[in-house]
């Protein structure tokens, strides 16, 4: 069976995890091996490092910020992601490239280019089979926020022109990489959303 990397992109509060699950459910009904990964986190070691990255109190400089991150997604690539895929399984993950380029980037307003060549020397040139990106006005997504979360983590807590980057950020990866990116209107009904992800991975799997 072929294997897939797909990734899901957005700004806070878009419905990756709702949408990576209700996907990994369907691929699993179907027969496959579905492994779901999450940015930064999905390691023991990414636990640590996550921890540092979204909830240390005090200032982290934009560079380290940005090489916590590749470190974290070196080792989760080496460890989770190429094994996965070389069984041919499925990977589903919750952020990946396309977000240090969008936050660390664009919102802490590094050299993107720079951020992208150091998280693809950190993953060896991995990149996705598919991209899904659901694209929602940060003023919605920092709504339905505050229904879910007692508290932010450092990038949620950010003002509002820094989500308005990282969404300008997104927008322009998508326009340049049509192939790999589904841009979906994060606003849409679940069930919406999740038919249109369903047809483009169909597609991938034959």
């Amino acid at each position: 069976m072929n294997a897939l990397f797909i990734t899901l992109e957005g700004g806070d509060g878009s419905g990756k995890s709702t949408q990576m699950r209700v996907l990994a459910e369907w691929l699993q009904r179907a027969g496959r091996t579905v492994v779901r990964a999450r940015e930064p986190g999905g390691t023991d070691l990414g636990i640590e490092l996550r921890e540092i990255i979204l909830h240390r109190r005090g200032y982290i400089a934009p560079r380290a910020e940005a090489l916590l991150y590749a470190a974290d997604r070196a080792h989760h690539v080496a460890t989770v992601v190429q094994p996965a895929l070389e069984r041919g399984d499925i990977v589903l993950q919750d952020r990946y490239v396309d977000s240090s380029v969008a936050y660390q980037g664009a919102g802490r307003v590094l050299d993107a280019t720079e951020v992208r060549a150091l998280s693809l020397w950190a993953t060896e040139g991995l990149l996705p089979h598919l991209t899904v990106l659901l694209d929602l006005d940060p003023v919605v997504g920092r709504e339905r926020l505050d229904v879910s979360r007692t508290r932010y983590d450092r990038l949620e807590a950010e003002e509002a022109d820094f989500h308005e980057r990282v969404r300008a950020a997104y927008l322009t990866l998508a326009a340049a990489e049509p192939q790999r990116f589904l841009v979906l209107d994060a606003t849409l009904p679940v069930d919406e959303l999740q038919q249109s992800i369903r047809h483009r991975v169909s597609e991938l799997l034959g």
